[in-house]
């Protein structure tokens, strides 16, 4: 401020302080740095040379005080820093665009940082506190730490190979897979595929040939497209045609056979923009 008014009595005042305080506060800077940036004589005060290289570097310093200091508020109410999102393939075909563009025009200096993984991996990371947010089939074993919200309801439908016989009907019965070679979900990194996938096969009573197991969705419908087996898939993934692939509804499934996905959380470290992101698809979702 004395820079800009070269006059002691007009900077006090733009300051609102008074003079001699600004004085001393001029002195002891001048001092601490072991320069004179200021002139003083009878007809005023001026920048020295060494003064005006140092107002350049004030000013940036200034600049970047109040930078931090926006940012940090900024974060602390989720309108900036990071967000690190982990999430199952299957959330790609719908869901996670739909949460993203909004979230991006309302929090367009919060930082994404996406990473496509598998169930047990992303409650594993929430715990570890490796990730923020995770959208995650569900069910899943629940983890004591973890929460979550459930914000797409889906079913299972059959993927079959392109040109299967059973793609003749519009409507698959449980029955009718029983001889199929089947592929899976693993137990150990989908347990809740896993295990409502075999309630639906084995109400019809018999017992599925399983030729072949994965983790992802995208995985197992890949598997059904190389013509390894049919699979139950949720119907969500018919959003997106795959070559080589048809998809069938079932005639009838149990109705405790319900899939979805869901936001996972770890309430323990939860930052102010991940509770922005979870209300935010909380909202969306009861539009829709």
């Amino acid at each position: 401020m004395l820079a800009e008014t070269l006059n002691f009595r007009a900077a006090a005042e733009r300051l609102h302080i008074a003079q001699p305080p600004l004085s001393v506060s001029i002195r002891k800077l001048e001092e601490e740095l072991g320069i004179t940036l200021f002139d003083r004589s009878s007809r005023g005060v001026q920048l020295t040379d060494a003064g005006h290289a140092a107002l350049g570097d004030a000013r940036k310093a200034l600049f970047h005080a109040s930078e931090a200091a926006r940012g940090a508020r900024a974060t602390k109410h989720g309108m900036a820093g990071r967000l690190r999102i982990g999430f199952v393939g299957s959330a790609k075909y719908a869901m996670l665009p739909r949460l993203l563009r909004p979230f991006r025009a309302a929090h367009g200096e919060v930082v994404l940082e996406l990473s496509e993984r598998s169930n047990g991996e992303i409650v594993d990371a929430l715990s570890a506190n490796e990730l923020d947010i995770g959208l995650i089939r569900v069910p899943f074993a629940q983890v004591n730490d973890i929460r979550y919200d459930t914000i797409e309801q889906d079913v299972f439908v059959v993927a079959l190979p392109e040109g299967h016989p059973l793609t003749a009907k519009a409507r698959i019965a449980v029955d009718d897979l029983i001889d199929e070679p089947f592929v899976h979900y693993s137990a150990s990194g989908v347990p809740g595929l896993h295990v409502l996938s075999m309630m639906v096969l084995e109400r019809a009573g018999g017992s599925p040939r399983y030729v072949q197991e994965a983790v992802q969705v995208d995985t197992v419908i890949c598997l059904v497209c190389s013509g390894l087996g049919v699979a139950l898939v949720p119907s969500v993934a018919t959003r997106r045609p795959i070559a080589g692939v048809e998809f069938r509804p079932l005639e009838e499934s149990p109705a405790e056979a319900t899939i979805g996905l869901a936001i996972a959380y770890n309430p323990a470290h939860e930052t102010a923009s991940a509770r922005r992101f979870r209300e935010l698809a909380g909202e969306i979702t009861r539009e829709e």
